[in-house]
């Protein structure tokens, strides 16, 4: 029987790999350091389970608005407000999603033919890459070298652009790097996308974790809303990756695409979920919790920094993520595949990382290290890789 030629051309997930490898070598008996998965180790804040379950119990279990809940769309228009400044109309411009690759699902499907094709920095998170393949897209990958701190030069999108380019994709604070631009970039980028008659795709699930200067959003221009998607999700700032609940904010046009787009693949999202992400939006008490979970992740990533600075003179040196909750670590010195060099270090030390190149060429040698774990779990984890590193 013939199958699905175009996922054929989308490779396993080397997360999921890893973390397949992590779950025998466990159930094995083998102690292991979780620094592979981002996931955040808290749990969901119980204000917003206990909201769940009141709706459950008050029958809020049947097919809802393929739109989206009015109240929740409401929240997430006010909180854009609120921190960026511009108004998307929630009747009209906001679509909520089933997650954050649902909402960018909805997005590609909605403005892009087959052969169109779409510009995708290198390294990036796969599925920003496999997802434009899966809906008969031509990916473009422009070069973000970490010369460059893993941003793109505008002249290497202008390189990669063709008469057939539809859009652009970024994710700022970056999976896998953690860096996000200027403001000035920004603009510069936004002015190349307006002058090309390109669509902006604008992943923004990490745009409160930032430990320094607040990220601009790619929406912050008012110039570009005509041709500028965002996507978000409640899963990072609120630890609840399992909700599979998030949102587009998006022209008319576009939301009207998403909405049928939606309506043929899930119908809705589970009105008991919205319920409860409509009040993450607007409780002061969730609201604190986040800030709590933010504040442990800039711990953490100060205990690496502080960790690193007793092995400097080791080859292995780390640049200090400026949001997500990533560190990407350069084992370029060892002149071997990252792929290598997560199974050495997994096999040798138990500390489980994600290779380089499961996010592109440009990733190679590099491997991704969360610190969405235990501070017990990180701090055991840099030191057991500062260690492994000096035995070579």
């Amino acid at each position: 029987m013939k199958l699905n030629k175009q996922l054929e051309k989308i490779r396993q997930s080397s997360t999921v790999a890893m973390a397949d490898r992590v779950l025998a070598l466990k159930a094995g008996g083998r102690k292991i350091i979780p620094l592979h998965v981002g996931d955040p180790d808290f749990e969901t804040p119980r204000a917003i389970v206990d909201v769940a379950i009141d709706a459950l119990t008050r029958g809020d279990t049947h097919y809802t608005s393929s739109r989206g809940d009015r109240d929740l769309k409401l929240g997430a228009a006010q909180k854009h407000l609120r921190e960026v400044g511009i108004s998307y109309d929630p009747a009209s411009e906001i679509q909520i999603t089933h997650g954050g690759i649902h909402a960018y699902y909805l997005a590609l499907q909605s403005i892009l033919n087959p052969g169109d094709e779409v510009l995708i920095p290198d390294p990036s998170w796969a599925t920003h890459s496999n997802m434009v393949t899966l809906l008969r897209g031509v990916v473009r990958r422009v070069p973000a070298p970490a010369e460059n701190g893993f941003i793109p030069p505008i002249s290497s999108w202008e390189a990669a652009l063709t008469p057939k380019t539809r859009a652009l994709v970024v994710n700022y604070p970056s999976n896998p790097t953690g860096v996000y631009p200027s403001k000035k970039y920004l603009q510069k980028l936004q002015n190349f996308a307006i002058q090309n008659n390109l669509w902006v795709i604008s992943d923004e699930v990490y745009q409160n974790l930032y430990y320094g200067e607040k990220p601009t959003s790619l929406s912050a221009f008012p110039e570009a809303k005509e041709h500028t998607i965002l996507l978000n999700s409640f899963s990072k700032s609120y630890a609840m990756t399992g909700w599979r609940v998030g949102y587009l904010l998006a022209p008319k046009g576009v939301i009207e695409n998403a909405v049928k787009a939606g309506q043929n693949s899930i119908t809705c999202v589970a009105p008991f979920i919205q319920k409860a992400a409509a009040f993450a939006l607007s409780d002061a008490g969730v609201q604190a919790a986040a800030d709590k979970m933010r504040a442990a992740y800039a711990r953490r990533r100060a205990l690496v920094l502080r960790v690193a600075e007793e092995y400097a003179h080791s080859a292995l040196k780390l640049t200090p993520p400026q949001g997500a909750f990533y560190f990407f670590l350069d084992f370029r010195f060892l002149e071997r595949l990252s792929l290598v060099v997560c199974e050495e270090i997994l096999d040798t030390t138990g500390v489980a990382l994600i290779p380089g190149s499961a996010f592109g060429e440009g990733g190679e040698g590099f491997a991704r290290m969360t610190v969405a774990a235990s501070d017990a779990d990180v701090e055991e984890g840099i030191r057991a890789i500062f260690e492994w590193v000096e035995s070579k």
